[in-house]
């Protein structure tokens, strides 16, 4: 049986120089926006390496502007010719890493776990407290992110002070938590509402209960959502600079606010500067393209019923 040849008529196709052109045009726009994205990163990297006449001159092409130079590594101790040798200023970049590390990631986890439950809570029953419903307390939840940060510089200072965690992990590990929990339960409030209730009500029929069935058919389903929701919360917390300057002075002290210290008697170490923060993009533009994938289904889940 032969198969009938389908014929577009030419408003639907157009001409092809019309096509070529509308691609060109958008691969054109494409290209250009990824510039003005990447632009920046591409500057902070070659700073890096730049001496200071490089800097205050602009040079932006390493070998044809300037020669690439590792003053800004060496600064830190992590040049290839200072690596093995005994640094403080490593010593200094490796503990406020790790104290970026440990910070970010554990209020990341600890704000996804209890950003599920509350979500899944949230649209599986029914709540009323007050006149607020789901409804309402979704919205109460969003619009904790609409609190400037500055107004609770001083009530967290008094109370951390009070109860002695200030300078602390712990301390910054529940701030950040309570930072980015709205952020987490929005965002899995869309999944859970993209998941049909009816394979919960199935699998309550064969047996399981609500808590298996949480964990052994919801969860699974959502996992894109929770990795989209944790690497926005690791994002966030990793960057995070006010609290993190107000409420630590010594021990607990993360990147960012080295970042932001490199400045002398001279004015501000660029080279210095763009070696730090160009430490502190890597292991994020890692975890941003290992777990891509799961971003984009994350954050476009619920999208399309």
């Amino acid at each position: 049986m032969a198969l009938a040849e389908t014929e577009y008529a030419p408003s639907q196709v157009g001409s092809p120089a019309a096509f070529w052109t509308s691609r060109v045009f958008i691969y054109a726009a494409l290209i250009f926006w990824a510039f003005i994205c990447l632009f920046p990163i591409y500057w902070t990297v070659t700073t890096s390496m730049k001496v200071a006449v490089d800097v205050t001159q602009g040079h932006l092409v390493p070998f044809v502007d300037f020669m690439p130079d590792w003053k800004g590594w060496r600064s830190l101790g992590l040049s290839p010719d200072t690596i093995f040798q005994t640094s403080t200023v490593r010593d200094e970049f490796v503990k406020r890493f790790m104290n970026s590390v440990v910070c970010s990631i554990s209020a990341s986890a600890l704000a996804i776990i209890i950003g599920s439950l509350a979500a899944y809570g949230l649209t599986r029953f029914r709540y009323q407290f007050l006149w607020m419903k789901n409804e309402d307390i979704s919205f109460f939840f969003l619009s904790q992110l609409i609190l400037p940060p500055v107004v609770l510089a001083l009530p967290f200072l008094v109370l951390y002070k009070e109860v002695g965690l200030l300078d602390t992990r712990i301390g910054l590990i529940l701030l950040y938590t309570l930072m980015v929990l709205p952020i987490a339960i929005w965002i899995m409030r869309d999944q859970f509402n993209s998941i049909p209730v009816e394979l919960e009500e199935a699998a309550l029929v064969d047996g399981l209960s609500i808590w298996g069935a949480f964990f052994r058919i919801v969860l699974p389903i959502a996992l894109p959502g929770m990795v989209a929701a944790f690497i926005l919360a690791l994002v966030l917390c990793w960057n995070e600079y006010f609290f993190a300057a107000l409420l630590t002075s010594a021990d607990a002290k993360t990147l960012p606010v080295m970042v932001a210290s490199q400045t002398g008697s001279q004015g501000i170490n660029w080279w210095a500067m763009a070696a730090l923060a160009t430490a502190a993009i890597t292991p994020l533009a890692l975890i941003g393209i290992l777990l891509e994938r799961y971003l984009i289904k994350g954050m476009t889940a619920g999208a399309v019923k």
